[in-house]
């Protein structure tokens, strides 16, 4: 008998950067290449030219560099249409909350161009924002810590008169500090305003364990929900080992979240768990986590089952899911030749 022959997609990521505060794009392609659905060709798109996911060759096609998100709509659209030219491209996976507002913005176009995507609306992106998360979290009933965005250095003595030290010192898109003192507050103030600009947000500290959920919504409820504690961290706070969790309090966390917000793509809910069990949602990233090929391991393969709600196919919530499972992630070392750095260099492509 025939094997049925497999639908054709063409597939754009981003986030192929994995240094050691890894984006999500080469989990998201190698959970896409496993769920063998589909005859696959993946097209990265990048924004520096040293990005490992644009020489691994086995799993990424071509790649195109695309302009920085500073860049605007208009930019990107036009260097998505001129790649959709060549690629005719079906589905683009976005994975970096700073590229997201453009994708947003420009998603009705590429639709009408036959280009998918599976995103939040600008206003649930917006509101989960960590700038209005405390008033987010108010609104839909969560626990959330409070916190105080301040322009300036001189508001950090305020807001720790409020909040007692220690407190988190967060830039406005990645990173946070748990500082103890004045000073150390002031210097994590200086850092990330040199990184990621204005404003800086000051938390409250919360004291527990942390936790994260990667988490996938279709608008009206929550299709996957995969708990995951950290087992190694780095210096920058990043999973580097993890672990799935038995623990019903974060999957239905996750489910009264999207059906609270309607909720639709792909997810990170960051948790601290206290020691009297309270889940107090620290951060919402509106994107997988670099650790999304853990859901996976785990029986729950969120990249393919976004590709597919994005093409308008309907997928039924997972009921389970592995317990027990690992990631260990490790780097090593990509031998590539200079003229390939130089193509993507002098010419965005290869």
């Amino acid at each position: 008998m025939k094997a049925k022959q497999k639908e054709k997609r063409v597939i754009a990521v981003t986030g192929l950067n994995a240094i050691d505060s890894p984006g999500p794009g080469v989990a998201v392609i190698r959970a896409l290449h496993d769920s063998e659905e589909w005859d696959l060709r993946i097209i990265g798109l990048s924004y520096e030219a040293l990005e490992p996911g644009i020489y691994m060759n086995d799993i990424v096609h071509t790649t195109y560099q695309i302009p920085y998100p500073s860049a605007g709509t208009s930019a990107l659209l036009q260097r998505l249409t001129e790649i959709h030219a060549e690629e005719n491209i079906d589905v683009i996976i976005p994975n970096f909350d700073a590229e997201l507002f453009n994708f947003i913005k420009i998603g009705d176009k590429l639709k009408e161009m036959g280009i998918h995507t599976f995103l939040p609306t600008l206003e649930q992106f917006e509101a989960r924002d960590k700038l209005n998360l405390f008033a987010f979290g108010k609104k839909h009933g969560f626990l959330v810590p409070k916190d105080k965005t301040i322009f300036s250095i001189e508001e950090i003595p305020s807001a720790s008169a409020e909040f007692g030290y220690p407190l988190v010192v967060k830039g406005k898109y990645y990173e946070a500090t748990v500082a103890y003192t004045l000073e150390q507050a002031q210097k994590a103030f200086h850092k990330l305003q040199a990184k990621w600009g204005l404003p800086i947000i000051v938390q409250e500290f919360v004291s527990g364990t942390e936790v994260n959920v990667a988490a996938l919504g279709d608008g009206e409820q929550c299709i996957s929900a995969i708990p995951m504690r950290k087992l190694y961290i780095t210096d920058k706070g990043k999973a580097w080992a993890g672990i799935t969790l038995e623990d019903p309090t974060l999957i239905d966390l996750a489910k009264k979240f999207c059906k609270e917000t309607g909720w639709r793509g792909g997810m990170e809910l960051e948790i601290m768990r206290t020691l009297d069990g309270k889940p107090y949602i620290m951060e919402v990233n509106p994107r997988f986590p670099a650790w999304i090929y853990l859901t996976v391991g785990a029986g729950q393969n969120q990249p393919a089952s976004l590709v597919k709600l994005a093409l308008g196919e309907s997928v039924s919530p997972f009921t389970d899911y592995h317990v027990g499972k690992m990631f260990i992630r490790y780097s090593w070392d990509l031998i590539v030749d200079v003229e390939k750095f130089q193509q993507v260099s002098a010419f965005g492509k290869i």
